[in-house]
């Protein structure tokens, strides 16, 4: 049934009121204040529409392989049990032609002052491992990192444990300049040849593949003027494989730890 005239006339007194309350604040120092004219969107313009799409790509970057660290066992599955230097020599064992008598030949000999006190063992190339849940299961998984000698170039890996078996998830090099973890990603900075740049690239944990995807690859202005004196050039993803958040931690991946455990 509508309303009677009183219940009208009452209505429309209050709603009166409010309107003027609401005009009063709004006149308020420090009420709402327009943000001026808001720019027209401009949808992407779609460029050679009749070119064929690619049905597969020209280059195998290797983002999804993993692969069994040969010779390394987790004994009952927790990964902080594992030496980190067993698992670079592991490395060079299977990719001989890579370091016995290949571009990182003195990283192969160093790797015998792995362990040694002093002097010595700061001359150890593997540095040291980190620890962290990036698969997310649970379980931390390692982060480790050790120099390509001679160059400056730096190996970042991603181990995870799959029953009692060491699994690499993530492998690239190149000169970095900064290493961070953030959620279940890795995030490795890299000094451009561009003057005030640095390249960024972000791995991050993808439960259907099970490994670590490059999710990133950005150019970023750092806002310094200074030029590289070492650039890495652009950097791709080396054959292997490699959720956003704020970054929880950098790695310093600078000076040899001789322990290279982290623990």
């Amino acid at each position: 049934m509508p309303p009677s005239r009183p219940t009208r006339t009452a209505l429309a007194v209050t709603v009166a009121a409010l309107l003027a309350s609401a005009a009063a604040a709004c006149g308020d120092a420090g009420g709402l204040q327009g943000a001026g004219a808001t720019p027209t969107a401009v949808s992407p313009d779609r460029l050679w529409p009749d070119l064929t799409p690619a049905s597969s790509p020209a280059f195998e970057i290797g983002e999804v392989d993993t692969e069994v660290v040969k010779g390394v066992t987790v004994p009952g599955g927790d990964i902080r049990t594992v030496d980190p230097v067993a698992v670079v020599r592991a490395e060079i064992a299977a990719t001989p032609g890579d370091y016995s008598a290949g571009a990182y030949d003195e990283t192969a000999r160093r790797m015998a002052d792995c362990g040694r006190s002093g002097e010595a063992g700061r001359a150890c190339p593997v540095l040291k491992a980190y620890y962290r849940d990036l698969t997310g299961d649970g379980h931390d998984d390692m982060t480790l990192g050790f120099r390509q000698l001679p160059g400056n170039l730096t190996a970042v890996r991603v181990y995870t444990v799959r029953g009692q078996k060491l699994v690499q998830v993530m492998a690239y090099e190149d000169a970095v300049s900064g290493v961070e973890l953030a959620d279940r990603s890795v995030i490795i900075r890299a000094p451009s040849e561009v003057a005030g740049y640095e390249y960024r690239l972000q791995w991050t944990w993808d439960q259907q593949q099970h490994a670590m995807l490059l999710t990133h690859d950005e150019m970023l202005r750092t806002g310094g003027p200074r030029r590289s004196a070492n650039p890495s050039g652009s950097p791709s993803p080396s054959p292997s494989p490699s959720a956003s958040g704020s970054a929880s931690g950098s790695l310093p991946w600078a000076s040899p730890d001789p322990s290279a455990s982290g623990r």
